[in-house]
């Protein structure tokens, strides 16, 4: 049974899940061209849509704790070595199929239908992950384990700094890769994103 705030949740879930799948079309990093294209270093995409993000998200977050609206943060523990062989087989994945899981949602919305398979192959792989965690969070899932900490709690610096430093790095890099490749590829010439098996 759900009660009447946890309803409210999945409302403002499922809207929020809505925006994002938009604005990550109006990005563009709903094709599967644009994100192979970030693997072969030839379109910068989808590096200047996470970076935005988080920035973005970073302001948001330390802004409202600044004015007041105490939440939890719910940092995850920094497992160094799970994090090293999560993000390897994260980033097969997504080369193989050229979507990672909200970009890869955000497809099918888009039309993608060749993104259904992958989608369904997250699903199943998160799964197995589900069964097979209770064997490893004490084992591997501990290895290099540095606990809850944060960059600000390792520099000692006020988060705000970071941010700012983030801020500095991200326009800093924005304007050096539309130097180096301006625009999107695929979108700059006008063309439709079309890759090997893939269409939009």
């Amino acid at each position: 049974m759900f009660d009447l705030a946890s309803s409210q949740m999945i409302v403002y879930g499922l809207l929020a899940g809505f925006v994002f799948g938009f604005l990550l079309q109006k990005g563009g990093v709903t094709r599967y061209r644009v994100i192979l294209g970030q693997f072969l270093l030839k379109d910068f995409t989808v590096l200047k849509v996470m970076f935005t993000a988080i920035v973005v998200g970073a302001v948001g977050i330390w802004g409202m704790r600044s004015a007041g609206m105490d939440f939890p943060m719910h940092v995850k523990n920094a497992a160094i070595l799970a994090n090293i062989v999560g993000g390897l087989i994260f980033g097969v994945g997504m080369a193989v199929l050229g979507y990672c899981p909200g970009t890869g949602i955000a497809a099918i919305g888009d039309g993608s239908r060749h993104a259904i398979p992958g989608v369904l192959g997250m699903i199943v792989g998160g799964a197995l992950f589900a069964e097979v965690y209770p064997s490893i969070k004490d084992g591997f899932m501990k290895l290099g384990d540095a606990g809850k900490i944060t960059m600000a709690d390792v520099t000692a610096l006020s988060p705000w700094w970071l941010i700012a430093a983030l801020g500095v790095i991200a326009l800093v890099l924005f304007v050096m890769l539309e130097r180096v490749s301006p625009g999107s590829a695929g979108s700059a010439h006008g063309e439709r994103n079309i890759g090997v098996g893939h269409s939009d």
